[in-house]
């Protein structure tokens, strides 16, 4: 039988397991701010990265966004977004519906959206800071894709590993995935047997004690 892929693996996990692993690594990647702007599904994915600014001239430009939707040629992307500007949007049902029709699996804005219910409607997931009505048209311009990127006070890279929830996002390293995930893999079992442990009548005291937690790193150094 074949093993399951790393985006698969992601798949299994959640934003709250993948911080307390990023924490036990001493890795940045979880964000505070970034969450689903409809009641979407969980987005997994590797990381197109977009960087946006405000519009300092009058020329005409190409939309923002929309070169990258157009080059994109893998069903494994997730447009990352930075850049946004506060009441300014970045994101609108015309590119959600171009990004799923180029088989993006989400959207995670730094910034704010319109037509969220465009977005809902086709069931094309999106995290961001918060919703707004005002276009981005002659306001914010694309400035480059392919390049790290900030989001939320978080670093992440091209082709970097992506979860987004009900809690938030979280950015994974791509060079550290495979650690973070066998790490969140054995954070998700301990956590499992300690919800199992409370239920049948354990004292939470102890369940929940530090020592607990520190178990974790000692199974992985075994």
């Amino acid at each position: 039988m074949s093993q399951p892929s790393l985006l698969a693996r992601l798949q299994q996990q959640d934003s709250n397991t993948l911080s307390d692993a990023l924490d036990f690594l001493n890795l940045p990647g979880a964000t505070y701010g970034l969450r689903p702007l409809w009641d979407c599904p969980k987005l997994v994915g590797r990381a197109s990265t977009v960087q946006l600014g405000r519009k300092t001239d009058v020329a005409p430009t190409v939309h923002l966004i929309s070169p990258v939707i157009a080059a994109i040629d893998s069903t494994e992307r997730v447009l990352v977004i930075a850049g946004g500007v506060d009441g300014i949007s970045c994101w609108g049902d015309i590119l959600a519906n171009a990004a799923q029709v180029k088989g993006v699996r989400g959207t995670v804005i730094d910034g704010l959206s319109r037509d969220i219910d465009g977005s809902a409607d086709i069931g094309y997931p999106l995290y961001g800071r918060g919703v707004t009505m005002i276009s981005a048209r002659n306001r914010v311009i694309q400035l480059s894709s392919g390049q790290p990127v900030n989001m939320a006070g978080v670093q992440v890279d091209e082709g970097d590993y992506v979860l987004a929830d009900r809690c938030g996002t979280v950015f994974v390293p791509a060079a550290h995935i495979e650690a973070v995930l066998e790490l969140a893999e054995r954070i998700a079992r301990r956590q499992a047997g300690m919800v199992a442990a409370v239920r049948s009548g354990r004292s939470v005291e102890d369940v929940m004690h530090d020592r607990q937690f520190e178990a974790i790193k000692q199974e992985g150094s075994k």
